[in-house]
Order: structure tokens, then sequence, then C-alpha cells
């Protein structure tokens, strides 16, 4: 979690609504936040990528979301953070109060309405999830994530991946194994090639959408 110094010394830049707000810069894999702790602050994705997760009763990881350059994360219904949040690259992150969010939310309803559709958004993403996990195949899983990354990122063709192979099988549900072996499968089918870890070409992004369903 991040210091009161550290919290003081970030240099403040325009925060989402118009308020300033600390921007703060975390290396890979560092705590921008822990589940459990007091939710004080809204989040915003200023550069990098960031992960949330929870730890199950039996030890295992599951990511439940990505968030990349744009995204707010770390609204929370309740006072504290049911998530941890962590970097998945070197990552920039903006930072506005809670409470200050909520006393501009009562008075300016642009603000009301901005929050509501950030909530239903990451309900419907949630929503999104669960069906996923229920429903859908390794093959449709790793697919719709690579669908998505592009979507979310504005890429085309070339996608690069700030995840593990291990946080894409936390969010999946899968092994790493499996995501591995699946990737390896879309390659030899010519839908996708893999130059490097973590660089993805979509050689077919039809096929790629066809088989995310």
């Amino acid at each position: 979690m991040l210091s009161p110094l550290k919290l003081q010394d970030a240099p403040s830049t325009t925060a989402p609504f118009g308020f300033t707000g600390p921007c703060l810069r975390h290396s890979r894999d560092e705590e921008i936040f822990g589940e459990g702790e007091a939710a004080e602050y809204v989040y915003q994705v200023i550069s990098g990528a960031v992960r949330t997760s929870r730890i199950l009763r039996d030890g295992r990881r599951q990511i439940d979301e990505f968030h990349f350059a744009g995204d707010y994360f770390g609204i929370e219904a309740g006072d504290l953070h049911r998530v941890t949040a962590e970097a998945m690259t070197d990552t920039s992150v903006r930072m506005v109060r809670r409470g200050t969010l909520s006393e501009l939310a009562g008075q300016r309803g642009d603000v009301a309405r901005a929050i509501f559709r950030l909530t239903v958004e990451g309900l419907q993403r949630s929503q999104d999830h669960v069906l996923m996990l229920g429903r859908k195949s390794a093959c449709e899983r790793v697919a719709g994530l690579l669908v998505d990354l592009a979507e979310r990122t504005g890429a085309s063709r070339e996608l690069d991946v700030p995840m593990s192979r291990q946080d894409m099988a936390d969010y999946l549900g899968l092994t790493i194994e499996t995501v591995s072996r699946t990737l390896t499968q879309l390659q030899a089918d010519g839908i996708i090639a893999i130059p490097t870890t973590r660089h993805i070409v979509l050689r077919d992004p039809a096929a790629l959408r066809r088989l995310h369903g």
C-alpha cells in the first residue's frame, strides 16, 4: 500500500470530473491497494495496465478484471476494497478522494450520471465474466480475451499483451498449461502469431471473433 510520504510528494494533475489529485507511478507487480483496505480513493489508469484480484479460500487467485489506460477502478459500494489491485507493467494511476467525488455527485447531475454509468458498465462486465467462466470452452475463453484486449486497447492486429500467461489463466479460470496449449493451437491454425511472449499478432481477427461467439 502507498505510504503517506509517497502520496504527499506525488505530483498533482487534472483528475476526473475537473478535480486535481495525485498521479502516482507503480512498477510491475507493485500493489496499489489491498483487499480489505479502506476504499478512500477512486482510481483511473493513466498509462500501463492494472489487474484486480482476490485470493480464494483454497489459496487460488481469481483475477476479476484487467484495467487499461482511461479505465476507472476501485469504485466500491462499501467502505472496504473487495479486491487487490496491482500494476501489470510500469503504470501511472490518478487518484480522486471518494468523499470529494460523492459530494460532487450530489451537486452535479452529470457527475452522478457518469458514476452511475461506470458502475453499470462494471456490473455488466462482471456478469459477462461469470457467463464466460460457466459456459464457454477453453478456446472460446482465450479467443474472447484476445478480442476484448484488442477492442479495449484500440489495437487492430498487433497486440502488446501486458498480462502473463498466469494472469490469463487466473482470469479465464483455466490452468496455465491449458492457456499455453490453446494459444499454440490458435497459432498452428493460422489465426494468431506469437513472435514473443508479450506480443501477439491477430492474423485472422474474423476467425477469432467467430471462436469467441
